[in-house]
Order: C-alpha cells, then sequence, then structure tokens
C-alpha cells in the first residue's frame, strides 16, 4: 500500500490565516479552535495546494483575507502554501504561491494591478502549472485522494451512481451472464439488451417509456382534433355530386363550342345543316306519305307525255305534208303558167312574119350590091327566119310538155300528200281521244294526293324549321349579344361546378381524415403494445437488478465493519428505485444518522477504499469533538475538533502540544 502522510503544512495570508504551520511529521495531529477560527480552512489549503481547489470542491473560492466590509484586506501579499508529504518515506515538498501582478507602465506615477499569478514549487523547484498538475496526478488522483481525505466525500460529495460505481469497483462487478444465469426469469435479457449494458438499456427505456406516454396522452387529442375539423356532408352525397360535375362539364364544352360557332359563324351553319335536314326528313315523311299515288301519277303522267309526244309526232307529220302540198301547188301553178307563156309564144310564133331588112349597099364601100347578092342574102336570112323560128317551136312544144308533165307530177304528188294527211287526221283524232282520257285520269290521281301538311310529324319539323330560321335569323343580327348569353350561361354552369366541386373535396377531406384517424388509432394501438413490452422489459431489467444487488449484497457489506449499503428500495406503487444509501445500524446517513456514526462510517469507508486502491491518505476529520471515539484506522488522521475556549488554533499530538 501507498502511504501518504503529511510531515508538514504552512499556510501564509491564506483565508484570513496570516501564517500558521502545522509540523504532523507523519502523525495524528488534533488541531481545537473556536468557530470561524480556520479549522477547516487548513484542510481546504491542504487541497489547494495539490489540486487548486477548496475542500467543496471549488476553484473560485477567496484566497486572500478580507476585512469586515469584504474587501481585500492588504493587497500585494503573497498567499502561500507549502506542504512536505512522506510518500513511502520519500518526502515531497509542494508549494503554491497565488500573488498580484503589480504594473508600472512607462511614464507612469504609480503601479496599477493587472493580475494574478500562481507559481509552482515542486522540492524547492520552480515547475510550470502542467508539471505540477502531472506530479500530484502521478502520485494520486484527486478524486481518490479526495475520497480518501474526508470521512463524509463518499456520502455527501458522490451521487447514488458514482457510490455504486465505487462500490462494485471495490467489492468486484457481477456480470450481466452471471446474474441472468442466477435467475431464469431473466433468460430473455441477452436478446433484449442486444449488447447494450443493462443500464443504459435502461435508461433508453425509461425515455422510450417517457416518450410513449406523453405520446398516447396527446393522441386522442390528436384524434379529437382531427374529428373536429371533419368537415359535414350529411346532406351530400357523392356519387350525384361526380354526376351532377360531369354533367355540367359537359354542358360546359357544348356551350364552349356554341359560342365558338356563334362567333365564328359556325352556329348558323350547324342550324342552317339542320334546315336542310329536316327538309330532307319532311321530303322523306312526304314521299313516305305520297309515295304510292306520285307513283302512278307518274305512270300516267309519262303517258300523257308519250300521247302527246305521239301527237306532236303525227301533228308534225301532217303539217309537213301540207307544207309539202303547198310547194307542190306554188310548183304546179308554176308550170302550168310556163304552159300558158309557152302556148302564148307559140300562138305569137305564128304571126310572125320574115321581114328583108339587108342592106343593099356594101358595108364596105357603101356601093348598092349586085341583086343576086341581095337575093341570096334575102334568101338566106329568109332561111334563117324560119330555121329560128322552127326551133323555136320546136324548144316551146318540149318545154311545154315537160312544164305540163312536171305540173301533172306535183299535182299527182298533191293529191297523195293530201290523201296521207286525212290519214294522219284520222290518227290524230284517236289520239287526242286517248290523251283527253288519260288527261282526265291523271288529275284524277293528283286529286287523291294527301297533303303532308295534316301530318304532326311533318308539322313538327315545320315549326322546328320555323324556330331555327328565326335563330338564324336572330344569330345573324346579333352574335355578340347570342355570344354574350352563352357565355353567362357558361359561368354560371362554372361556378355550379366549382360550388359542387368544393363540396365534392369535403369527402376527400373526410377520407384523408378517417385514415389519419386510423393511423392514429393504430399508433396508440402500436404505443401501448410498445409501452408494455417496454414495461416487461423494464420488469426485467428491475428483477436483474434485484437479483445482482441480492447477489452484491453480502459480498459489498462484507468489506466494511460498520457501514451497510442498500442498493434497492422498493417503491410504494411496487417499483424498485436504484440508490445506494449508506446504513449505520439501519439509520440511513442522510435519514436521520448522528454525525459520530457519520465520522466513523466514513472512516470504515475510507478504510476499505484504501485498502482496496492501497492508498493510505491523512483523514481530516471535521466536527471530530461530535465523536468520543473514532475507529481505528491506518491512516494518518487530523482531528479539528471546535473548541470554544480556543480563539486561536491549537494543536495537539502524542508528542507535541503547539498553540499559536
Amino acid at each position: 500500500m501507498k502511504r501518504i502522510v503529511l510531515e508538514r503544512l504552512t499556510l501564509r495570508n491564506f483565508k484570513g490565516i496570516k501564517e500558521f504551520n502545522v509540523p504532523a511529521d507523519g502523525r495524528d495531529v488534533d488541531i481545537y479552535g473556536d468557530n470561524g477560527t480556520g479549522k477547516t480552512t487548513l484542510f481546504d489549503g491542504f487541497l489547494w495546494l495539490l489540486f487548486g481547489k477548496d475542500s467543496t470542491n471549488s476553484a473560485t473560492f477567496e484566497i486572500k483575507t478580507l476585512d469586515s466590509s469584504g474587501n481585500v484586506f492588504q493587497h500585494k501579499l503573497e498567499h502561500e502554501i507549502e506542504g512536505s508529504l512522506l510518500i513511502d518515506d520519500r518526502r515531497r515538498i509542494f508549494r503554491r504561491v497565488y500573488k498580484e501582478d503589480w504594473t508600472k507602465k512607462r511614464g507612469a506615477a504609480i503601479e496599477e494591478f493587472t493580475g494574478h499569478t500562481t507559481s509552482y514549487f515542486i522540492d524547492g523547484v520552480p515547475a510550470k502549472a502542467g508539471e505540477y498538475k502531472a506530479e500530484v496526478d502521478s502520485i494520486i488522483k484527486e478524486d481518490l485522494f479526495r475520497l480518501l481525505t474526508s470521512p463524509s466525500y463518499f456520502n455527501e460529495q458522490l451521487n447514488k451512481d458514482q457510490r455504486r460505481k465505487k462500490l462494485l469497483e471495490v467489492c468486484g462487478d457481477l456480470t450481466d451472464s452471471e446474474v441472468i444465469h442466477g435467475n431464469k426469469e431473466l433468460e430473455p435479457l441477452p436478446t433484449i439488451l442486444a449488447g447494450r449494458d443493462m443500464d443504459s438499456h435502461k435508461k433508453v427505456v425509461s425515455a422510450r417509456l417517457s416518450s410513449i406516454n406523453k405520446e398516447i396522452k396527446e393522441l386522442p387529442v390528436r384524434i379529437s382534433e382531427v374529428q373536429r375539423q371533419m368537415p359535414d356532408v350529411s346532406e351530400l352525397d357523392e356519387g350525384l355530386l361526380k354526376d351532377d360535375i360531369t354533367l355540367l362539364r359537359s354542358r360546359i364544352e357544348a356551350r364552349e363550342a356554341e359560342v365558338s360557332r356563334i362567333l365564328s359563324g359556325g352556329e348558323v351553319s350547324v342550324k342552317e345543316k339542320r334546315l336542310r335536314e329536316i327538309e330532307t326528313e319532311q321530303l322523306e315523311i312526304k314521299t313516305r306519305m305520297q309515295s304510292a299515288v306520285l307513283d302512278k301519277v307518274a305512270i300516267k303522267r309519262d303517258e300523257v307525255n308519250r300521247l302527246h309526244q305521239e301527237q306532236d309526232r303525227y301533228r308534225r307529220n301532217g303539217e309537213d305534208k301540207q307544207q309539202r302540198i303547198c310547194q307542190n301547188e306554188r310548183l304546179a301553178a308554176g308550170r302550168r303558167q310556163e304552159v300558158d307563156r309557152l302556148r302564148a309564144e307559140f300562138a305569137a310564133l305564128k304571126n310572125e312574119v320574115f321581114e328583108n331588112q339587108h342592106d343593099e349597099n356594101c358595108p364596105t364601100c357603101g356601093q348598092a350590091l349586085p341583086v343576086e347578092q341581095i337575093q341570096a342574102a334575102h334568101d338566106k336570112a329568109e332561111a334563117d327566119f324560119n330555121r329560128r323560128i322552127a326551133d323555136r317551136k320546136e324548144r316551146i312544144n318540149a318545154d311545154g310538155k315537160a312544164a305540163v308533165a312536171e305540173a301533172e307530177k306535183f299535182e299527182q304528188e298533191i293529191s297523195r300528200l293530201q290523201g296521207e294527211i286525212d290519214g294522219l287526221n284520222d290518227v290524230l283524232a284517236v289520239l287526242q281521244t286517248e290523251i283527253s282520257a288519260a288527261e282526265g285520269e291523271l288529275a284524277d290521281l293528283r286529286a287523291g294526293v294527301k297533303d303532308p301538311a295534316a301530318d304532326p310529324e311533318y308539322a313538327g319539323k315545320q315549326a322546328e324549321s320555323s324556330r331555327l330560321q328565326e335563330e338564324i335569323r336572330q344569330l345573324r343580327d346579333s352574335s355578340q349579344t347570342a355570344a354574350a348569353t352563352v357565355r353567362e350561361e357558361i359561368g354560371r354552369l362554372r361556378r355550379e361546378v366549382e360550388d359542387m366541386e368544393r363540396d365534392l373535396v369535403k369527402f376527400e377531406g373526410i377520407r384523408r381524415a378517417e385514415q389519419r384517424i386510423a393511423e392514429l388509432e393504430k399508433q396508440e394501438r402500436e404505443l401501448a403494445g410498445e409501452y408494455e413490452r417496454l414495461q416487461h422489459e423494464l420488469y426485467l431489467c428491475e428483477e436483474f437488478t434485484k437479483t445482482k444487488v441480492s447477489m452484491l449484497d453480502a459480498k459489498i457489506n462484507s468489506k466494511f465493519h460498520l457501514a451497510r449499503f442498500r442498493l434497492f428500495k422498493t417503491q410504494v406503487n411496487g417499483g424498485m428505485d436504484e440508490v445506494c444509501d449508506t446504513l449505520y445500524n439501519g439509520v440511513p446517513y442522510d435519514g436521520g444518522l448522528n454525525n459520530a456514526a457519520r465520522i466513523n462510517v466514513g472512516l470504515d469507508i475510507i478504510n476499505t477504499l484504501s485498502a482496496h486502491y492501497g492508498f493510505s491518505a491523512p483523514i481530516f476529520v471535521d466536527n471530530a469533538e461530535a465523536v468520543t471515539q473514532l475507529i481505528d484506522t491506518d491512516a494518518q488522521v487530523i482531528r479539528l475538533v471546535v473548541s470554544a475556549p480556543d480563539k486561536q488554533l491549537r494543536l495537539e499530538s502524542k508528542s507535541i502540544q503547539e498553540a499559536i
């Protein structure tokens, strides 16, 4: 065991003590003094020397001596603690000096305060702060030193987890496998822990339980909030709304197309097309009503037409023949006149006589011609005359015969044609009779044709036709007005669709709300299941703790003479609460244990911890007057005893008694 004892402790200008020396020389020392004389300051100085903190673990406590007003009593002092320790009989001297820094700047008349400086010395040699700390740590760690030098430190400065950790370090911990093996109920724990240690898992479980509990409390509120936000659709039918919206949209599309047609003239075209369709439909109705009769009329009309055509053909034939008769009559008359002329010419020839009109003188010389020449000329002239008369008679005779023949020919032709005309007239008379009869039958058939205006369907078509014609007229007169009217209707239809769509959205909102409620309810069930599972895990953890504590209890308590430890406490609700309470004769350290018992229990704990860690350090027992008999300890004990008569600190030991 490493033994550390205080050989000497010297305080100078430290927390109101101007100078005090504790020449312990490694032995037990009793220091007496009235309240406020500085007994605890000695322990503060000892800790500040090594670690820079006081007995309350504060590094910011006031080191300087203060006056009654709380001001620094005197500046520019060096506040110093020097301690001489025997560490396994090896002397080590530590010294820490705290002082003010005063600097006189160039040109300044006086010095001014600029801060503080801490100086360190090891065995009389100055050292840096890091070197000083490292040297102290190489001897003993601060936490362990504090634990071994104060009987109250374990119970009053450490929390339950730190106390539990120290006890387990001293007594040796049990592995989780050992604990689980000791209780079959804990067999599921390794799977549950999944490699996590028990404390970490309990923290995780506790945190999750708290979170789940909070969520479970919030879920009904969230469900209620969702229910309150659900729209009212009690008077709506989703299917009807969809049908109405579809219908209105189709109407809107039709009206929009109508507007386009109106503006582009297409509406007029559509209506005109419809008019033509109506006319066709009316014709079909009319045809359906009059078809049979009209067929007969058509047949009869064809027959009448045929008779008329035949009559015309005969009449034109007769007229042609009549024309030819007239022509022949003119030709025959002409030939007869020619005959008469020839007869007259022929008769005139009979009355012509030869007249000698020959010139008896020579036309050349003018001399009278001989008689014989004159006779010869006469004879010749008379012969020529007679020949010419004969020729003319012959010609007249021939021409007369020819003219008579032609006249007779024309007259014969006239007679033949007249005969044919008479025949044609007879045929025409027959045809006229047939035509009259056929026209009478045609008139009777036409009188039997029904009037389609009397048919209701035909009349309806006629009324639609009239309406369309009026609409076409109106459209042509005011297409913009018509378009505006249709647009107004489109706007009204769209507003209706918007209203219906808003109502339709309510159903979607309800479905989302119901889905959200179902999710929240499912989440609530899952959380409840998880909460139950975690509660079971927590129960197993507590069972684990109980089992472990039960197994550790005897092992831990066997290490101490006076102190007993309660590591587990049953709560009122049956739950298990991990604690680490120090007991003496069943009385908790923080539950009414007297000071004497507290000090001795603290010493008992220090004895056990010293043995475990292999260290022995000076123990400062404050308020030692409360104990009439301290338990035995191998460590150096420095008793700080309240003594009203001692207005200044007084030190006693077995060989030294000294008063200051």
